[in-house]
Formats: C-alpha cells, sequence, structure tokens
C-alpha cells in the first residue's frame, strides 16, 4: 500500500509544469503535474474545465498547489473533489483581492485589447527584446511559458478577471510574496510572506516554498 501523500500541480496561466522544477519535497510525497489544457469551447466555464484537470487526478484526497491563475484553479478543483489542504502561490484566494487596475480591465473590457497574437507567435517578436534584462525575460518566457494557444490566453485573462468567488475557501494555505507586481501583497489577506518574493518566486524562492509546504503537512 503506498503511504505517500500525493501533490498535484498546477502552473501559471499559459505556463508549464518546468516552473516546478525547484520544488523538492522529501520522499514521504508522491508528484504530479498538471499541464494545462485547451478550453473545449470559446466559454467553457470554469466550472467545466476544472472537472476535466479534476479527471486527470488519480489519487483521494491528494493536496493541491496552484500558482498564480492556478491558483485559481486549484481551488475550483477542490469544489469538486476532496482534498487534504489546497496551497496557493503567488495567487489569489477571492475576486475582492483583485488590485484595482485588473479591476478596472475588467469594468472597462480593456482586456479585450491584450494581444495574444504576441504570446502564440512570440518567436517572430524576438528581435525587439533589447537589452540584458529583456534578454534574461526572453529566456525564461521561452523556457517556461509555452500554453501560447490564443484560445486558453484569451479564455484564462477572462476567467482570472471575471473569477466569481467573493470568499475565501477553507482548508487553504496562501503563499504570497512581499514584491509582487501582479498581485500586490497589499491586497492580499491571511497569507505566509515570503520576503523580497516576485509574481515568479515560485522559480527563485523554490526552497522557500518547498519548507512551507513540507511544514503544513507535516
Amino acid at each position: 500500500m503506498n503511504s505517500k501523500i500525493p501533490i498535484y500541480f498546477v502552473p501559471g496561466l499559459g505556463a508549464n509544469t518546468k516552473i516546478f522544477d525547484n520544488i523538492k519535497l522529501p520522499e514521504e510525497f508522491e508528484t504530479h503535474f498538471l499541464e494545462w489544457e485547451i478550453p473545449s469551447e470559446k466559454e467553457e466555464s470554469i466550472s467545466n474545465y476544472a472537472k476535466r484537470m479534476c479527471a486527470k487526478i488519480t489519487h483521494e484526497n491528494p493536496v493541491l498547489v496552484g500558482v498564480s491563475f492556478g491558483g485559481v484553479m486549484v481551488q475550483e478543483m477542490s469544489k469538486i473533489i476532496s482534498t487534504k489542504k489546497v496551497f496557493l502561490v503567488s495567487s489569489i484566494k477571492n475576486n475582492r483581492e483583485l488590485p484595482k487596475r485588473l479591476q478596472l480591465a475588467k469594468a472597462t473590457k480593456a482586456y479585450k485589447l491584450f494581444p495574444t497574437n504576441v504570446v502564440a507567435n512570440f518567436e517572430a517578436y524576438e528581435k525587439y527584446f533589447l537589452g540584458d534584462n529583456l534578454q534574461k525575460r526572453k529566456e525564461l518566457y521561452k523556457t517556461y511559458m509555452s500554453v501560447r494557444d490564443p484560445r486558453y490566453i484569451t479564455w484564462a485573462i477572462y476567467n482570472v478577471l471575471h473569477w466569481q468567488q467573493e470568499e475565501s475557501s477553507d482548508n487553504i494555505i496562501h503563499i504570497h510574496g512581499t514584491d509582487d507586481g501582479v498581485f500586490p501583497i497589499k491586497h492580499i489577506k491571511n497569507c505566509i510572506k515570503i520576503e523580497k518574493g516576485t509574481h515568479v518566486m515560485i522559480l527563485n524562492k523554490a526552497k522557500a516554498i518547498s519548507k512551507i509546504i513540507e511544514e503544513n503537512l507535516a
């Protein structure tokens, strides 16, 4: 009988599961990684999408870990299946934690102007990434942001901004960086803070995040 604790990881918007490469957990944990699917239809509900993600889970009462939009997704999944615990990294627990600029983007429908074709055809725009810092960002993007289908990008952005959850779910451990530029810490309630952690701290603060996950499952 397998006594290991199953943990399923869901990456951020457009990201692949390579973002979890630096997460290291003891042998008593059994890790699994869920890749994004293309929405089955243009207006597929987030709850229906969550059902499809849950269909990939083969263990009872698993731990779920979601980064950014993946954090929203694992909360939706936890409404469908029983979970031991849910961890959010660089994410939000309800729509009240969205910063004002994203609420404004929703209200004005400015999000519809997002150039999904740039994401889908990133290589064609590489020549515009000038300077060492932007070159580093370009390489990170090419490595970790592989889900570029415009149908998925449009769907995911819409569902981040239009998430209907008004109150936080139970059984949540929220890990958040103090320097998160997408979901600023000032809007986030009841979280474990990681100093100097940015929105992509899953890449460079993985040791601290791993420790928090382990300690909260002990």
